[in-house]
Protein backbone atom coordinates (compact mmCIF):
# COMPACT_ATOMS: atom_id res chain seq x y z
CA UNK A 1 0.00 0.00 0.00
CA UNK A 2 1.48 3.52 -1.08
CA UNK A 3 2.33 5.63 2.17
CA UNK A 4 1.07 9.93 1.64
CA UNK A 5 2.16 11.75 4.49
CA UNK A 6 1.42 15.03 5.00
CA UNK A 7 3.64 17.58 7.27
CA UNK A 8 3.28 21.30 8.11
CA UNK A 9 7.26 22.25 7.50
CA UNK A 10 8.50 24.80 10.37
CA UNK A 11 10.26 27.52 9.14
CA UNK A 12 14.48 27.02 9.14
CA UNK A 13 13.49 23.04 8.28
CA UNK A 14 15.21 21.51 5.23
CA UNK A 15 13.37 19.87 2.86
CA UNK A 16 15.66 16.30 3.03
CA UNK A 17 16.08 13.68 5.35
CA UNK A 18 19.90 14.14 6.46
CA UNK A 19 22.51 16.89 6.43
CA UNK A 20 23.37 19.23 8.85
CA UNK A 21 21.16 21.20 10.87
CA UNK A 22 16.99 21.01 11.25
CA UNK A 23 15.88 18.44 8.47
CA UNK A 24 12.84 16.35 8.58
CA UNK A 25 14.35 13.50 10.62
CA UNK A 26 13.84 16.08 13.55
CA UNK A 27 9.68 15.41 13.00
CA UNK A 28 9.28 11.93 11.13
CA UNK A 29 10.41 9.05 11.80
CA UNK A 30 9.06 6.84 8.89
CA UNK A 31 11.51 4.65 6.83
CA UNK A 32 11.27 4.68 2.95
CA UNK A 33 9.30 7.61 2.39
CA UNK A 34 10.62 10.87 0.35
CA UNK A 35 9.11 14.70 0.13
CA UNK A 36 7.46 15.51 -3.49
CA UNK A 37 8.92 18.42 -4.24
CA UNK A 38 10.45 21.19 -1.63
CA UNK A 39 10.26 24.18 -0.04
CA UNK A 40 13.21 25.83 1.10
CA UNK A 41 14.50 26.78 4.39
CA UNK A 42 13.00 30.09 4.30
CA UNK A 43 9.53 28.75 4.07
CA UNK A 44 6.68 26.77 5.85
CA UNK A 45 3.56 24.43 5.20
CA UNK A 46 2.25 21.54 3.64
CA UNK A 47 5.07 19.28 2.45
CA UNK A 48 3.69 15.34 0.93
CA UNK A 49 6.03 12.84 1.64
CA UNK A 50 5.70 9.14 -0.39
CA UNK A 51 7.10 5.87 -0.95
CA UNK A 52 5.87 6.25 -4.52
CA UNK A 53 8.35 6.99 -7.05
CA UNK A 54 5.44 7.91 -9.42
CA UNK A 55 3.54 9.83 -7.40
CA UNK A 56 6.72 11.72 -6.21
CA UNK A 57 6.85 12.43 -9.85
CA UNK A 58 3.71 13.45 -10.68
CA UNK A 59 3.59 15.98 -7.56
CA UNK A 60 6.76 17.22 -8.27
CA UNK A 61 6.96 17.89 -12.36
CA UNK A 62 5.66 20.81 -13.73
CA UNK A 63 4.99 18.57 -16.78
CA UNK A 64 1.74 17.68 -14.28
CA UNK A 65 0.50 21.19 -13.62
CA UNK A 66 -0.05 20.15 -10.55
CA UNK A 67 -1.43 23.41 -8.39
CA UNK A 68 0.20 24.59 -5.16
CA UNK A 69 -1.49 27.50 -3.02
CA UNK A 70 0.47 30.03 -1.07
CA UNK A 71 -0.08 32.26 1.46
CA UNK A 72 2.30 35.48 1.14
CA UNK A 73 3.01 37.74 3.28
CA UNK A 74 5.10 40.88 1.23
CA UNK A 75 6.68 44.11 1.99
CA UNK A 76 4.05 47.00 1.53
CA UNK A 77 0.35 47.16 0.62
CA UNK A 78 -0.04 45.28 -2.38
CA UNK A 79 -1.55 46.78 -5.22
CA UNK A 80 -4.48 46.09 -7.77
CA UNK A 81 -1.83 46.02 -10.16
CA UNK A 82 0.67 44.03 -9.19
CA UNK A 83 -2.02 41.09 -8.77
CA UNK A 84 -2.96 41.67 -11.88
CA UNK A 85 0.50 40.95 -13.41
CA UNK A 86 1.01 37.79 -10.74
CA UNK A 87 -2.36 36.68 -12.68
CA UNK A 88 -0.77 37.04 -16.19
CA UNK A 89 2.25 35.59 -15.12
CA UNK A 90 5.80 37.04 -14.79
CA UNK A 91 8.99 36.88 -17.05
CA UNK A 92 11.89 36.09 -14.85
CA UNK A 93 15.39 35.10 -15.30
CA UNK A 94 14.48 31.70 -16.42
CA UNK A 95 11.61 32.27 -18.92
CA UNK A 96 7.94 33.16 -18.65
CA UNK A 97 6.02 32.03 -15.53
CA UNK A 98 2.08 30.51 -16.02
CA UNK A 99 -0.84 32.56 -15.23
CA UNK A 100 -0.92 32.20 -11.09
CA UNK A 101 -4.47 32.46 -9.11
CA UNK A 102 -3.61 35.41 -7.29
CA UNK A 103 -5.51 37.44 -4.62
CA UNK A 104 -5.40 39.87 -1.79
CA UNK A 105 -6.20 38.86 1.36
CA UNK A 106 -6.90 39.65 5.08
CA UNK A 107 -4.05 37.77 7.20
CA UNK A 108 -5.24 34.72 8.41
CA UNK A 109 -6.85 34.05 11.35
CA UNK A 110 -5.34 30.47 11.77
CA UNK A 111 -1.56 31.61 11.54
CA UNK A 112 0.88 30.34 14.07
CA UNK A 113 3.65 31.84 15.54
CA UNK A 114 6.95 31.71 13.39
CA UNK A 115 10.05 31.98 15.29
CA UNK A 116 12.53 34.10 14.40
CA UNK A 117 9.66 36.38 13.65
CA UNK A 118 9.68 38.52 10.07
CA UNK A 119 11.21 41.41 9.79
CA UNK A 120 8.88 44.47 10.63
CA UNK A 121 9.22 48.19 9.57
CA UNK A 122 7.33 50.89 11.12
CA UNK A 123 7.18 53.03 8.13
CA UNK A 124 6.21 50.23 5.46
CA UNK A 125 3.28 48.22 6.09
CA UNK A 126 3.26 44.43 5.13
CA UNK A 127 0.05 42.46 3.44
CA UNK A 128 -1.07 39.13 2.50
CA UNK A 129 -1.73 37.63 -0.71
CA UNK A 130 -2.93 33.92 -1.93
CA UNK A 131 -0.99 32.67 -5.04
CA UNK A 132 -1.43 29.23 -6.74
CA UNK A 133 0.75 28.69 -9.36
CA UNK A 134 0.82 25.26 -11.05
CA UNK A 135 4.97 25.24 -11.66
CA UNK A 136 7.00 25.39 -8.97
CA UNK A 137 10.56 26.35 -10.02
CA UNK A 138 13.22 27.37 -7.27
CA UNK A 139 12.29 30.10 -5.24
CA UNK A 140 9.28 31.09 -7.89
CA UNK A 141 6.99 32.71 -5.50
CA UNK A 142 9.57 34.67 -3.72
CA UNK A 143 10.87 36.20 -7.48
CA UNK A 144 7.76 37.38 -8.78
CA UNK A 145 6.98 38.99 -5.85
CA UNK A 146 9.60 40.60 -5.74
CA UNK A 147 9.55 40.97 -9.26
CA UNK A 148 6.03 43.39 -9.26
CA UNK A 149 7.57 45.36 -6.18
CA UNK A 150 6.53 43.16 -3.54
CA UNK A 151 9.34 41.32 -1.46
CA UNK A 152 8.02 38.05 0.07
CA UNK A 153 8.43 38.24 4.00
CA UNK A 154 6.58 34.95 4.94
CA UNK A 155 5.73 32.10 2.73
CA UNK A 156 3.00 29.42 3.48
CA UNK A 157 2.44 26.68 1.39
CA UNK A 158 -1.42 25.54 2.40
CA UNK A 159 -2.60 23.39 -0.94
CA UNK A 160 -0.96 20.54 -3.28
CA UNK A 161 -3.61 19.53 -5.61
CA UNK A 162 -6.33 18.16 -3.26
CA UNK A 163 -3.99 17.87 -0.39
CA UNK A 164 -4.77 20.80 2.35
CA UNK A 165 -2.58 21.76 5.71
CA UNK A 166 -5.87 22.06 7.11
CA UNK A 167 -5.46 22.17 10.78
CA UNK A 168 -2.75 19.81 11.12
CA UNK A 169 -0.18 21.29 13.79
CA UNK A 170 3.15 23.34 12.68
CA UNK A 171 6.08 20.25 12.91
CA UNK A 172 3.47 17.87 12.81
CA UNK A 173 2.38 15.39 10.31
CA UNK A 174 -0.70 13.09 9.71
CA UNK A 175 -1.05 9.77 7.06
CA UNK A 176 -3.38 10.60 4.15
Amino acid sequence: MVKIIAFNKPFGTLCQFSGEGDTLAKYIDIPNIYPAGRLDKDSEGLVILTDDGQLQNQISSPKFNKFKTYVVQVDGEITQDAIIQLAKGIILKDGPTKPAKAEAIDEPKWLWQRTPSIRVRKEIPTSWLQLTISEGRNRQVRRMTAHVGFPTLRLIRTQIGDWKLNNLALGSYETL
